[in-house]
């Protein structure tokens, strides 16, 4: 099944004004990135890889720029220059096209979307970008981006969302259907808390937009509901005899993919004791 999304397809979007767009290898150090590329963070690891690829067998797809005073301003393909810059290669394959900022956005926003580069919250910020900088609305979005109205306004609606939510999307902790199912607590302080428990104890969508609905059924119903999650009895069990072994509170979080242990100490003397009964050497003193 072909991908929807393109709309009129990139070519139809990197509009050249008249002017046939041209292909030539482009020095690296007269390109600047696109200061509208929605996209804000690359991947280190998946950077050197394709730097290594890219010392094998050269940079395959050519970026697409633009001219700008002194030389060159990315349009698509920042991942592949940063990546070529890493291989230390002198030059890259471009495609040049007079467009403008509108278009410039809209390319590097569609084929982000294209190829999943963008996380919900760049994403979210990209749309929020093209209609606020360029006065679009919500359903001229949807038509040129090919995507749902509803769809759009779901995504907008994730930056509604506290600073320290959207900052564990961005970071892979929570996804965006996890980031959805916090929104219907807008406001309750169980909002921070459930985000909380979702990381620490692995819970998936369904499993979090459940707690989210029994909290709502218990304050409409007039109850105080409870925010107090219920620990399986043996990991209970298992911070008695750590803590008893330690001295100090110790708390145990198990999810499905990966678990932490929590030892909370209460100043440095009481840190170098626990230090100590773990067997761990350190050139810091922790005493004084």
């Amino acid at each position: 099944m072909a991908k929807k999304g393109l709309g009129k397809g990139l070519s139809a979007l990197i509009a050249s004004n008249g002017a046939e767009p041209r292909y030539e290898m482009v020095p690296l150090d007269r390109i600047k990135p696109n200061p509208l590329q929605p996209r804000k963070t690359f991947d280190d690891e998946g950077l050197e890889e394709l730097a290594a690829s890219i010392l094998e067998h050269g940079v395959v797809q050519p970026v697409v720029v633009r001219p700008c005073p002194g030389g060159y301003e990315l349009v698509v393909g920042e991942r592949r220059w940063r990546a070529a810059l890493k291989a230390g290669v002198s030059s890259i394959p471009a495609v040049v096209r007079d467009t403008s900022d509108p278009q410039a956005l809209e390319v590097a926003l569609i084929e982000n979307l294209h190829r999943e580069d963008l996380n919900a919250i760049e994403e979210a910020g990209a749309y929020r970008q093209l209609m606020e900088d360029f006065g679009l609305t919500q359903e001229e979005l949807s038509q040129r981006l090919g995507k749902s109205r509803p769809a759009i306004s779901n995504t907008l609606r994730l930056l509604q969302l506290p600073l320290e939510i959207q900052a564990a999307v961005v970071a892979g902790e929570l996804s965006a259907g996890h980031a959805r199912s916090l929104l219907a607590l807008q406001g309750d302080p169980y909002q921070g808390e459930l985000a909380r428990r979702i990381i620490d104890e692995g819970l998936s969508v369904r499993q979090a937009e459940e707690l989210a609905r029994r909290h709502l059924l218990k304050a409409a119903e007039g109850g105080a509901p409870s925010s107090k999650k219920t620990k399986p009895v043996r990991l209970e069990e298992l911070e008695s005899i750590i803590s008893a072994r330690l001295g100090s509170k110790v708390r145990v979080f198990r999810g499905r993919r990966k678990g932490r242990i929590v030892i909370d100490f209460r100043n440095d003397r009481e840190l170098a004791r626990l230090l100590a009964e773990l067997g761990v050497q350190t050139s810091e003193e922790f005493a004084g």
